[in-house]
């Protein structure tokens, strides 16, 4: 196979409407915002298209109010597993909540690329119980199919109950990002015709770089998932990424517009993901780029006309 002449990169999972994009630190404003910069080092370093995530229901009006501002950026509409309970908790009820989401996906006209951040977390049960998480998963996957939009997929330790309800519903289209289960689980998700999203935090250990070692190059996706899902010197996949696209960053005390926020992840990063996938299933770095590239495409943008 020929090499691709053009490195091309589609993050499908940044959460740009965190408050550190705005300066802000668990609360704490330490420098100006700089969503704009951290942009421009997107384009520059080859990304063509990011995905904004939608974590609950006011997140996503943030994510779609975001896209709108720039013809690269999408979003993504609906309420992250540890986060169900805004559904009961609105005033109007589940209804309510659900209907508003609808609002959102239908005034997004083509921004709007899945629902979700959607799924199941039973790591973090203090904040949702399971029985909560189960409710309004389902119902979330109703707006999937309602809409024709794939699923953005969060699954922690509850890859069982997450394959179980899914089974149920045959032909859905999504992604269950940031994975960093087992090769058995990840063929499970894709016996389903899923694809599978892989950043930083799906790099950290020798066992994760054996599933995405094993993964089909037709169902891989990339993802920064920043400003989380940062890649450390302590992770197994540290050592595969290139010189050059280790950037320099200083201490958000210390911030400077031209350069990265130590340890605040960026889209910019997604390179570091594919040095490491490149490495660990000895391919060539631009052939691997272009067929992930594809496979975004068919996945989220196959009925936009503005894809290229």
């Amino acid at each position: 196979m020929s090499r691709s002449k053009i490195v091309r990169f589609i993050d499908i999972g940044a959460n740009l409407t965190d408050s550190m994009y705005s300066g802000i630190y668990n609360g704490s404003k330490k420098h100006d915002p700089d969503l704009i910069q951290v942009l421009d080092r997107s384009w520059k370093a080859g990304l063509s298209k990011i995905i904004i995530t939608g974590g609950n229901l006011e997140e996503s009006k943030k994510a779609l109010e975001i896209s709108q501002s720039e013809p690269r950026l999408y979003s993504t509409v609906g309420c992250h597993p540890t986060r169900c309970n805004e559904f009961e908790e609105h005033d109007g009820g589940a209804d309510s909540y659900l209907q508003k989401l609808k609002d959102i996906i239908n005034t997004g006209n083509n921004k709007v690329v899945a629902i979700g951040e959607c799924g199941l977390d039973y790591d973090r049960i203090q904040f949702c119980s399971k029985e909560i998480q189960l409710k309004y998963f389902e119902l979330q996957i109703t707006l999937s199919k309602n809409f024709n939009l794939p699923l953005f997929l969060h699954c922690r330790n509850a890859a069982e109950d997450l394959y179980n309800i899914l089974v149920k519903y045959p032909g859905l289209k999504g992604v269950v990002h940031s994975f960093d289960s087992s090769v058995e689980e990840a063929k499970k998700f894709l016996d389903l015709g899923l694809y599978i999203g892989i950043n930083g935090c799906s790099l950290k250990t020798e066992n994760n770089l054996q599933t995405a070692k094993s993964l089909p190059i037709d169902k891989i996706l990339l993802e920064t998932d920043c400003p989380w899902c940062e890649i450390r010197p302590s992770h197994a996949g540290y050592k595969y990424i290139s010189k050059e696209n280790l950037l320099p960053s200083v201490k958000k005390e210390k911030w400077n517009s031209t350069s990265l926020v130590k340890s605040r992840n960026e889209p910019c990063n997604i390179k570091q993901v594919l040095d490491i996938l490149a490495c660990v299933r000895n391919e060539d770095i631009d052939v691997l780029s272009e067929n992930i590239y594809e496979n975004t495409l068919q996945l989220f943008f196959s009925s936009k006309t503005d894809v290229l």
